[in-house]
């Protein structure tokens, strides 16, 4: 944590003013967000993100911005499966749209604090044990590798997790409005309890979906750049988008099939270009060329997917 605080208060600064502006200004009153209102919201928030890379480059210095954009492109990406797994929670749990933004707002404060605390280990590890990037790095080509060569498939009705809240807590059939817990009558007691309602379960689900794709997403990061201030800020900007940009993706997700497999490639190069740098005798590749490979991989996957799902329909 080598940056002076007023860069952590900007930043800071700028997260706390979003959030209060989404949920006590803009989202006062639940409501269906549309696709347009979503996607207008997530180009302000891509902007906003980008802008702050300008700002990263700018304060300091060319490579550390290049760094950031890369950051930032590869946690969106990772976000498009993480977008996939949170519908499925919502469609499983009955979770009606205008209910979802607030999972997805309070699901964000985790994400903020939970991050965090990841990266900060993350960043102790690998300075006092330089080895672990290579750990990092080898994960990431295994995770690529496995992407490529598995067609893993989502199915909320045998999550193991899922059926292991519904034994071990009180959980309410029906939604009660917003609300996260409930007080209701004890059969089996005789007594009044506190229940959680099937909104609560799908924040639970949706904080611990960010865990387990945070296992690809930070060491992909780690692979680029090990300045935390760096990897939190693009980790954090780009998942503030998410919340947005879910209510537009959804509807499409389909049209992205491909994506994985670019994505796979760019966690294979990530976590190949560690070693290579080792290996050439080099202090860290460049951050110019991590960020072109990227950009290049991830617009190539994107151009392709869109091509080969032209005039497919999502299914029901």
């Amino acid at each position: 944590m080598d940056k002076p605080l007023w860069m952590w208060a900007v930043f800071l600064g700028i997260v706390l003013v979003l959030l209060v502006l989404d949920l006590g200004v803009f989202h006062r009153k639940q409501k269906e967000i549309g696709v347009r209102e979503s996607l207008t919201t997530s180009a302000i928030y891509i902007c906003i993100g980008l802008l702050f890379g300008l700002f990263v480059w700018h304060e300091l210095g060319a490579d550390r911005g290049r760094e950031y954009l890369t950051g930032f492109l590869i946690e969106k990406t990772l976000a498009m499966d993480n977008i996939f797994v949170i519908s499925l929670i919502f469609t499983h749990l009955a979770i009606p749209r205008k209910y979802q933004h607030r999972v997805l707002f309070w699901g964000i404060l985790g994400v903020i604090v939970l991050r965090g605390i990841m990266i900060g280990l993350g960043a102790t590890l690998v300075a006092e044990f330089s080895w672990v990037l290579y750990i990092f790095a080898a994960f990431l080509i295994f995770t690529g590798i496995k992407m490529l060569m598995v067609d893993e498939s989502h199915e909320m009705g045998e999550s193991k997790l899922l059926n292991w809240i519904s034994r071990r807590f009180r959980v309410t059939k029906e939604l009660d409005g917003q609300k996260f817990f409930v007080t209701r009558y004890d059969e089996n007691t005789g007594k009044y309890a506190r229940y959680m309602t099937p909104l609560m379960v799908a924040l639970i689900m949706v904080e611990i979906t960010d865990r387990v794709f945070a296992v690809d997403s930070v060491p992909a990061i780690f692979a680029i750049t090990t300045d935390p201030y760096v990897i939190y800020t693009s980790n954090i900007f780009a998942i503030l988008g998410l919340r947005a940009l879910y209510f537009a993706l959804a509807a499409i997700i389909h049209r992205f099939h491909y994506l994985k497999y670019a994505l796979a490639a760019v966690l294979v190069f990530i976590g190949g270009k560690v070693f290579v740098a080792s290996f050439l005798g080099m202090e860290k590749f460049p951050a110019s060329i991590s960020l072109g490979v990227t950009v290049s991989l991830l617009a190539a996957g994107i151009l392709y997917s869109l091509y080969k799902t032209r005039g497919k329909k999502a299914d029901a």
